[in-house]
C-alpha cells in the first residue's frame, strides 16, 4: 500500500504567509503541519511508501523539510514542474501523474490525503475499515450547518454507508455530511483515477473526481466524530492552531 499526501497548492488566500513557505508546512501546535498528517501515517504498518506531491516553486523548502523527518516509511518528494497557481496541474492531474512516472497502475491500494486535513480518528481504523468494506473508501464529516455544507462535497449513504449522491460545493445542500480530503482507493479505484482523466474530465478538485467515481464504482463512506480542520484561510488556520497549541 501507498499514500500520497497532495500539498502541491500555492495557497494564494493565505499570503503573504504563504508567499515564500509551503502551507503545509506553517506551524501548527509547534511542529509543522505535516507532521500531524505523516504521523497518522506512520501508524498504518501496510503503508511502506508515502509521497508528498509538491510543486518546483517549493521543492527546495521540502528538501530542508524532509532532510529532518525521521520514518520507518520510505518518504519521496514528487515534484510537478509548476511555478504558479495558473500551472498547476490540479489534485486530480498531479495524482494521475505521480501515478504514471512511478507506474503505480496495476494491483496498488492507495491512500491519499490532503496535506492541509488534519482530523480526529487514526488511521489503521480507516485502513481496517477499507478492508473490512472491499471498495473505496472517503473519511465523512457531519457539519451540522447546511451554510457551512456549501463550501464541500455534500454526501448522501444508504444503511451500508455506500455513497448514493455525491454534490460538489452545491448551493442547496441536502445533507451536512461532507467528504474530506482522506481517502483510500483500491486497485480499480487507482484504474479509475487515469480513466478519469483520460476521459478529459475536470483535473482540479477531487470531489468532481468522487462525484464520478461513486456512478461507476462503489464508494463508501468513513464518517467519523471529533474534530477536523480543512485548512485554507487565515481563520482556519488560527482555529486549528490554537486547538493544538491548547
Amino acid at each position: 500500500m501507498k499514500a500520497i499526501v497532495l500539498a502541491g497548492g500555492f495557497a494564494k488566500r493565505m499570503w503573504p504567509l504563504t508567499k515564500d513557505k509551503p502551507k503545509h508546512l506553517l506551524p501548527i501546535g509547534n511542529k509543522p503541519m505535516l507532521d500531524h498528517v505523516l504521523t497518522k501515517l506512520e501508524s498504518v504498518p501496510e503503508i511502506d511508501q508515502i509521497f508528498i506531491s509538491t510543486n518546483a516553486r517549493f521543492e527546495e523548502v521540502f528538501k530542508q523539510y524532509l532532510g529532518a523527518v525521521k520514518s520507518k516509511k520510505t518518504i519521496s518528494l514528487f515534484i510537478e514542474d509548476t511555478q504558479t497557481e495558473q500551472e498547476k496541474l490540479g489534485s486530480v492531474g498531479a495524482l494521475g501523474y505521480l501515478l504514471r512516472q512511478h507506474q503505480l497502475e496495476d494491483d496498488l491500494e492507495l491512500v491519499v490525503i490532503g496535506g492541509d486535513n488534519l482530523f480526529d480518528f487514526e488511521m489503521p481504523e480507516f485502513i481496517n475499515y477499507f478492508h473490512y468494506k472491499g471498495g473505496n473508501v472517503v473519511a465523512l464529516y457531519n457539519l451540522g450547518s447546511l451554510e457551512n455544507a456549501k463550501l464541500y462535497g455534500v454526501v448522501d449513504v444508504d444503511k451500508d454507508h455506500k455513497i448514493t449522491a455525491f454534490q460538489e460545493k452545491p448551493d442547496k445542500p441536502k445533507s451536512t455530511l461532507v467528504s474530506t480530503a482522506c481517502y483510500c482507493f483500491s486497485p480499480k479505484g487507482v484504474k479509475n483515477i487515469l480513466r478519469y482523466l483520460d476521459e478529459g474530465n475536470d483535473p482540479d478538485k477531487i470531489g468532481h473526481f468522487i462525484e464520478w467515481l461513486y456512478k461507476a464504482d462503489d464508494v463508501f463512506g468513513f464518517v467519523f466524530k471529533g474534530y477536523w480542520f480543512d485548512i485554507g484561510s487565515f481563520e482556519s488556520y488560527d482555529v486549528a492552531n490554537d486547538f493544538f497549541s491548547k
